[in-house]
């Protein structure tokens, strides 16, 4: 998969495409993604997902702090490679842009930059200038400029509404990754940096990687202990992290550290993925490191058992 700016786009009016920010890519962008797939497929055309970069919201609404990202756009781009999208073309989200009316939007860049024979567009979907443009602005155009609409219906996964902001909620106030892995249809994932930590882990016998997230507003699960699967040089081990200030050592700062088993390579400054899989408990201030050690050891044996009977 091709990841193209929007300056650098090719002009291709044999293609089927959806646009949105897709942050996550869950479930309910999914059915608009394979949509995208198996049109371009029956057809012999390019697909490709027009998304945006930065996340509309923190442009749109600065002062709220920046939303907290399911996917980075590097995090975006692997998940849709691997669904099978021939192009991610980004489009640089300025201020100047969000003041680009609905109308002049498609007519623009969708019809006359990128080209476009068949547009899919979910049920609720508003776009453009104040969010001004809507399903009717895509259909009136479509008429005029020769193309086609199809419009994918609201999403449901377990009587769960799929939504960004329902992902987000399940991660950052419950820890519930089981929840996200349900919305998501795949794991909850985050891609960081190894950075030196303070090395208390290996004194007890449980050396940690510390991870820095690749994006500041990666959204972070609940403090707590996690079983996970950690990818290294395109390699999964498992794993268990504890995210958290570590306050038995009396911390302050957010520490993510996960535990790799059967590993002992040196990768400081390599980047790894983190998949989580099931939370295993809160985190804890324990009276010492052989209180700690022990609880250490059970949450190992518990993680181990959960990726023995996880089969994603």
């Amino acid at each position: 998969m091709a990841i193209v700016e929007l300056n650098d786009v090719r002009r291709d009016p044999d293609t089927i495409l959806t646009v949105g920010t897709f942050d996550g890519v869950h479930a309910g962008h999914r059915v608009l993604v394979n949509t995208v797939l198996q049109k371009a497929k029956s057809q012999n055309t390019r697909s490709a997902i027009v998304t945006f970069d930065p996340h509309p919201r923190d442009i749109i609404s600065p002062g709220r702090g920046g939303i907290r990202l399911l996917t980075t756009l590097e995090e975006r781009a692997e998940v849709l490679q691997e669904l099978g999208i021939d192009d991610m073309i980004v489009i640089p989200f300025t201020r100047d842009f969000s003041l680009l009316g609905s109308d002049e939007f498609v007519r623009k860049i969708i019809w006359e930059k990128i080209g476009v024979q068949e547009f899919v567009i979910g049920y609720d979907h508003q776009f453009g200038k104040d969010r001004q443009g809507s399903i009717q602005t895509i259909q009136d155009l479509s008429k005029e400029l020769g193309f086609r609409v199809h419009i994918v219906s609201k999403q449901e996964v377990d009587n769960h509404t799929v939504s960004s902001t329902a992902i987000r909620n399940a991660l950052q106030n419950d820890g519930n990754v089981e929840l996200a892995t349900t919305l998501l249809q795949r794991n909850y994932f985050l891609n960081g940096t190894v950075v030196h930590g303070e090395k208390r882990g290996s004194s007890i016998g449980f050396p940690t990687a510390n991870i820095q997230p690749s994006h500041p507003n990666k959204s972070i699960p609940k403090n707590g202990v996690y079983a996970v699967r950690v990818r290294v040089d395109g390699t999964f081990f498992g794993g268990m992290m504890n995210i958290g200030i570590r306050p038995t050592f009396y911390g302050t700062d957010l520490n993510l550290e996960v535990h790799i088993f059967k590993f002992n390579k040196d990768i400081y400054g390599e980047t790894v993925q983190v998949r989580f899989i099931k939370r295993v408990r809160d985190e804890q201030k324990f009276s010492g490191i052989d209180q700690l050690r022990h609880q250490l050891e059970k949450d190992r044996e518990k993680c181990h058992m959960i990726l023995e009977a996880d089969h994603g």
